[in-house]
Order: structure tokens, then sequence, then C-alpha cells
């Protein structure tokens, strides 16, 4: 029996650590006080268990007081009614991360996700229910996603993760960015959304629940917004805080497609003036984007890697200027975290998209000076003083006076990486390779499958997204006088696959794949067909199934036809069409099923005259794990399309044969001007994704390595060499009266390559001596102050460096320095 006096001591224990959050029109309250909340998301997938603490721990650092992340319910339901939670899906334990580091999580269980990820997160056999359409009044569907969601939540509050138990879960998400696509699903549209609200309510989590880009979003939901400004977002409710659940710090890259980039001051200037206009929470999408092992990257064509240009890099390396210029906005709004939150707000109009806005408590004043401008700098005059504010960028000055921060000025060194050899090898460059062949025959001579049907299947019909690849097999006779033989014959199919591969008679006789955005195409080659009995074999590939827009889950991939066989002899067209014979299918390749990426698979591999640019051939070779504790990446320069599994651990999808344009990159990208995704584009010309990441986790730091690859189109695997990643260099340009911080995380600085103070000119890795200079030699006081050490602070200014005479301008530091 429980004594009365046990039970009142839990209860006390429990109600002390309990968290109370709630909210009002201004902020969300955590017991009691309204916060300036800065998040990030990290999806624990795109990384691994072994990342995740330097992850959050460096976030910590870089000045977040929140990590959010989605939960992927075909991750974790790959199969219905069959979870898996272990590994780098285990959720809870990447909470609990989150609690040791002394931070708040944000968990978005949709469970629709878009994120890039395959399917947008949903399973795939929830498609192939009966009468099943996603995200709408469809009783199945709601029924599958109240049972997922439950189960989340039910897992979470288990181990006593929502504040309201003494977790760090202060906020919940359900849905996700419906507003953006519910017009075609009309009524049954809004009322899904009442009945989303109605069910996670009932879920009594204890911490409120967030619909982003849901402006008729139902009490008590809060609606929030996403995207690359939301300055001008108003909740739909005057008791909802103005929150921006995606603050997007990069973009997302597509086989085919460059890189893209967002500026670091543009990301800088859009949370400033966030926060100006009102704004108290603000959650950078991605803080750390990671990678898309396996085949979680969805799209289609959405590549391997997910950097997203976020302040952290996929590897966890810190993206510096970017990190360290948005840890320091971290800083300052934290520091003005009442007068933001409880001030009284004021606002003055100085045109041309300047203006000025005060918060003001009895305690004092804070003060944005905010220029929208994209080509001229203003000039504020306020309060009896003067201030220049640079085109695009807000100023913050945390007691109206002085100015502690501007958007556009950035005092963060720029690290520039490089990639290192494994120097565990005595010739790294070269590895050792055996290979085998994928076995076919049952297919491209015998069209021999596991299921026959009739008509032509979307491809997520029958492999239920179990394998990328599907066979559709069928065989054609023809008689020996048969009017189609003798005449210019072809094979045509109209193909939504991603990747299309068509052989006759064991014969390879062509390939295509999508390219710009057109996913539904025709391939059409001659073909010389013989008498008797022929065999088509068509390979249908996805490359990462649909996961946006309006009931974007009857988006077609595969062969859906229509197929035709066409003979033609002058003006004479005979057409044989094949879409309704007899087709054979087969899910997946034999290699795949053999598992031959297992290290400790007993298959056959040849170590004989090793074939060069052959198709669907399988290639492994053993590696030593590079030195140190540098993150590791491969080089797949060379190879053509397939996946990479090192010690049996899948890496990912590799494509760098698929080359994007030479043209739209930027040479000199301005941050002055609204952001886009096809603005400020490098790498034109190369392969779209050439380095794929190999946690450390996944290799022995003793012995060999095992390294597989299934080469689909045709590669050089003698290119192929292990790196490590690091900064290589770094530089600042910083303007006096500031003080600079060199590192070269954790290495020590070896060299400075150039110093100047006074007025330098040119680019980071190309800078050069300005008309005015510092009679002390900068060289040499940088070299004494920073060589040998991993980190140290300059202090910029006339006394540490002398004082060059640059005729009123501006002096400035520019440095470079070798790690």
């Amino acid at each position: 029996m429980v004594s009365l006096r046990f039970l009142l001591c839990f209860l006390f224990v429990s109600n002390v650590y309990a968290t109370i959050v709630s909210h009002d029109g201004r902020a969300i309250t955590i017991d009691g006080h309204r916060r300036v909340l800065l998040s990030g998301s990290i999806h624990y997938p795109r990384s691994t268990p072994e990342m995740w603490p330097d992850l959050i721990k460096k976030s910590k650092e870089g000045g977040l007081d929140a990590i959010e992340t989605y939960v992927f319910w075909n991750a974790h339901e790959p199969t219905r009614r069959q979870y898996d939670f272990s590994g780098k899906l285990d959720l809870i334990r990447f909470l609990k991360t989150i609690q040791d580091e002394g931070l708040y999580g944000v968990l978005r269980i949709g469970p629709y996700a878009c994120a890039e990820w395959n399917y947008g997160g949903f399973p795939v056999w929830l498609h192939n229910m009966p009468e099943m359409v996603f995200r709408t009044t469809n009783k199945a569907f709601m029924d599958e996603m109240r049972n997922f969601t439950t189960m989340i939540v039910d897992m979470v509050k288990k181990e006593n993760l929502f504040a309201s138990q003494g977790g760090p879960i202060i906020l919940a998400q359900i849905e996700n960015e419906y507003g953006n696509v519910m017009g075609p699903y009309g009524e049954s549209g809004k009322a899904y959304i009442k009945w989303c609200a109605n069910m996670a309510q009932s879920l009594d989590v204890g911490v409120p629940w967030i619909m982003c880009q849901q402006n008729d979003a139902p009490q008590p939901m809060l609606n929030t917004c996403n995207g690359f400004y939301c300055d001008n977002f108003v909740p739909n409710n005057p008791n909802t805080p103005k929150m921006w659940t995606e603050n997007w710090t990069g973009w997302f890259k597509q086989w085919g497609g460059k890189n893209p980039h967002r500026t670091t001051e543009d990301v800088a200037f859009s949370v400033a003036r966030f926060f100006q206009r009102g704004g108290t929470f603000n959650n950078y999408y991605m803080y750390h984007g990671g990678t898309n092992f396996d085949r979680t990257a969805g799209g289609p064509y959405i590549t391997t890697s997910y950097d997203y240009d976020a302040p952290l890099d996929e590897y966890g390396n810190l993206n510096q200027p970017k990190y360290g210029h948005l840890k320091q906005l971290h800083d300052v709004l934290h520091s003005m975290e009442r007068t933001l939150t409880y001030g009284n707000i004021s606002t003055i109009d100085f045109g041309n998209s300047a203006s000025a806005t005060i918060y003001k408590t009895e305690e004092g004043s804070s003060c944005f000076f905010g220029n929208g401008n994209e080509k001229s700098d203003a000039t504020i005059s306020f309060q009896g003083e003067s201030y220049v504010v640079p085109a695009w960028s807000v100023t913050i000055l945390p007691d109206c006076k002085n100015e502690a921060y501007n958007t556009a000025k950035i005092t963060t060194q720029t690290s520039m990486m490089v990639k290192k050899p494994n120097e565990a090898e005595d010739t790294p460059s070269t590895l050792k390779w055996s290979w085998r062949p994928e076995n076919m025959d049952n297919f491209l001579l015998k069209g021999k499958g596991e299921s026959t049907q009739t008509q032509l299947f979307d491809q997520k019909v029958v492999t239920n997204d179990q394998s990328d690849y599907l066979w559709y097999m069928t065989t054609v006779k023809f008689k020996k006088r048969d009017l189609f033989l003798g005449k210019n014959m072809s094979l045509r199919v109209n193909s939504t696959a991603h990747v299309l591969h068509a052989f006759v008679n064991g014969k390879h006789i062509g390939s295509q794949h999508a390219e710009n955005d057109k996913f539904n195409y025709v391939f059409e080659k001659d073909v010389k067909f013989k008498s008797g009995r022929n065999v088509i074999a068509l390979l249908s590939i996805t490359v990462g199934l649909a996961n946006y827009g309006a009931f974007f889950e009857s988006k077609p991939a595969g062969i859906t036809g229509p197929i035709f066989i066409t003979g033609r002899n002058g003006d004479e067209t005979i057409v044989k069409d094949l879409s309704a014979h007899k087709w054979s299918y087969k899910t997946g390749l034999i290699g795949f099923e053999s598992q031959l990426f297992r290290t400790e698979s007993m298959s056959k591999w040849s170590v004989e005259s090793v074939p060069f640019n052959r198709t669907m051939t399988w290639y492994k070779t053993t590696f030593k794990s590079p030195l140190g504790n540098d993150p590791v990446v491969v080089d797949l320069m060379g190879l053509g399309k397939g996946t990479a599994w090192v010690n049996g651990n899948n890496i990912g999808r590799y494509w760098p044969a698929f080359i994007s344009s030479k043209n739209g990159c930027d040479a000199n990208c301005n941050y002055r001007g609204a952001y886009h995704a096809e603005k400020c584009l490098t790498n034109c010309g190369e392969p779209t994704q050439r380095w794929y990441h190999v946690p450390r986790s996944f290799l022995n730091a003793e012995g060999d390595n095992t390294l597989v690859l299934f080469e689909e189109m045709g590669g050089n695997p003698s290119l192929v060499s292990f790196q490590t990643t690091r900064v290589g260099s770094l530089c600042a340009n910083v303007y006096e009266k500031n003080i600079i911080e060199l590192s070269c995380d954790r290495k020590p600085i070896s060299a400075i390559k150039f110093a100047s103070f006074g007025n330098p000119d040119g680019n980071c890795g190309s800078f050069v001596k300005g008309t005015c200079e510092s009679s002390n030699n900068t060289v040499d006081i940088l070299t004494q102050e920073c060589v040998g050490k991993q980190k140290c602070s300059i202090d910029v200014s006339t006394k540490r460096f002398g004082t060059p005479d640059c005729s009123g301008a501006v002096r400035r530091l520019a440095v470079e320095a070798i790690c």
C-alpha cells in the first residue's frame, strides 16, 4: 500500500519539475516569463546518434534555445504495424540528447513532413490501402494518421519528455504547410484541418500545438509562418504570438542542379527584421541539414546531400561566417529579451524603405534601424545622433544609442574547407577492386517475374516502395511472314520512370532519364525483332518519390504506358499496342536480394579484368579508416549512377555523371535584395554531387573497411578515393573597433598568409593591400598572436596595429590564415 506521505512527496516533486508553457499575443511564455526563442531544425535520421551530442552542443554554443525536428512516419512504420526506432531512428534518444544539453525541443509530428524526404514522410503502403486519399476527410487515412500520431505522443509521454512532464518539448506540431495546397481539397480540406486540430488537442500533451502555413488554423492551434522572409506575417488570432517555424537558411539540391547559397547577410537581415516587426520565435530550417542516407531522399531527384547551406554543414562543421554571424545576432537579441517581449512598440518611417522601431519599458529602450532599400544606404537621425544603415540591413541598438550589431557587417571569420587524402593508406588514390555482374538472365532472356497482370501498373503499387527498381517484362511473338518483320521497327514507351533501361532479347537498346523537372517523357529506339518469341524487359527506376503538392501521392511513377511497337515502310505505319499485353513484374534486383553489400556476404567476386564503364555491375574494395577525427567523405568522381555501402551501411544514392548546366552561376553574389532559390548559384558545369558523407560511426577504426558499389549506368571505380574534410584556411575582413576570433576548429593555425590594417582590397583568398596601411607589421603581430594556437582573439584597433592615414575612411583589418 502506497503511503499518503509518499504520494504527496511524489506530487510535490512532479510539480517542481513540470514546466508550464503557454502563450499570449506577444510571445511563448515559459513558467510565466515571455521568451525570445531561437530554434534550429536538425533531423535525427539525417545524421547518426554518435553525431547528435556534438551537433546539439554546437547549436547551443551558437545561441539557440531549442531544437526542432520532424518525425518521419515511413521511417518508423515501413510496414503497417511494424515499427523501427533503432539506430539513427531512435527518436527518444535524440530528444533526451536535447534535454541533456539543456535545450528545449519542438516536435513536428505531422505526420506529413515534406522536408524533401521520400514521399513526404508517408509510407507507400498507406497509398496502397483500398480507397485511400491522403490529407482529407478519408476515414482510412484519418484512422492511420491518428494511430501513428497517438503512438508517437504516447512514446514521448512515457519518457516524460513534454515540458508539462518536466521534459524539453515546449511545442508540438500537427499537419504541415497544408494551407499552401488545401484549395483543391475544397470543403473536405477545411473539415480535415478541424479534425486535425481536435485530434491533436485530445492527446493532452500539455504544451501548445502549432500549424504552419495555416491561416485558418482552428483555435487553440497557433498558426505560424514558413519562408525566406516572415516579417510581414500576421497571426490569425490576437492571442497568438508571431512565430516563424521555417526560416530557410539555404535551399535543397536536385540531381542535375547547381549548388544554392543564401548569403549570411540576408539570413541575418531576415531574422533581425522579423524581430524588429514583433516576432519572438524564429526557427532555422535547417540549422544542420545532414545526409539523405539509404533511399530517404524525396523529390523526385533530391540529392543524397541535404547540406542546405545551413550554419552547421552536412558533416557537422561550422559553416563560417553564417554560424558565427548568427551567433552574435542571437546574443544581442537575448540581451534584449525583456524589452522585446514586454516593451511598448513605436515606429518611425523615414521613407525610402528606412524605419526605426523602438521597444520601451520602464527600465529602458531598445531600437532597430531597418533599411529595406536594395541599392542605397540610409542615414537615420535619432535622438540627436546620426546612424548610417547599409542597404538591405538592420542595425540593432540594445540601448537605442550604441550600435551593437548590423546584419550586413560581418565580424566573423570565413572558413574555407578542403579535402585531404586518406593518410592511413600508402597509396590513397589507388584502391584494389573486385567485381561481379548483376544477374539479369531470368528477366532479359526469359521475362520471368514474380507476378503477372494484363495491364501496366504504377511502380508504387507493385513495389510498395521496397526498392527503387521494378522490372516490367512481356513477350511478343512474330510469325515469319508477319507484316511487322522487315519493316523499320521501333519500341516506343510513354514513361514516368525517373530512369529507364530498355532491353530486347537480352540486348540493351538504350536508357533515358527525366530532365528539367519533366518526369513524363517518351523513350523510343529502333529495334530488330526476330520471328518467334521476343522478350522485352524494361527496368524502371525511381529516384525519390514526390513529397509536395495537393494529392501528391497520386503522381505517377514507373511505366504506365502506353507502350507501342511501330513498323514503318515508306508512308505506311503499323502500330502494335502492348499496354494490355501480359506483363510480368519483378521488384528489386538479385544483387540487392543476395545482399552483396554485406561485409559477410559469401558471394564470389572476381579480381580478374575488372571492367570499366559496364552497366549493371557490382564493385567491391577495402580501405583503411582515415586518421584523426575529421569528417570522412568518399569521392565518387568517375562513376555513373548507383548506390554505395560502407561496411554494409547504405550511404545513399550517387549520380556524379549528372552534370549541371554551364549557365546561371554567380561569380559575385550580392546579398542585397530578396533571395530566391535561383539566386547565388555555384557549381555550374560540374557534377551535382561528387563527395558523399561516410559517418565515422560506420567505420572500423582498426583493420579493413569495405566499400561496395552498385553501378547502374557504367563508370570508372579506379578514380574513387576516401578523403577527410576540414578547415584549410580562414580569412576575415573586419572594421575597426571590433574583436575578431580566428579558429581552425580544433587544429592549430600554422601561418598568416596575408594581413593588412588600413583599407585593404579584394575578397577572401585574394586580398591585396590598399592605398593606406599601418606602419606596424600586421603579419608579424598576427603571427605572434595566433600561429601555433587553435584560436586567437584580435582587437581591431589603432592601439594594436598603429594609425594608418586613410583620409577619414573607416579602417579595416583583412587577414588570411593557413590551418
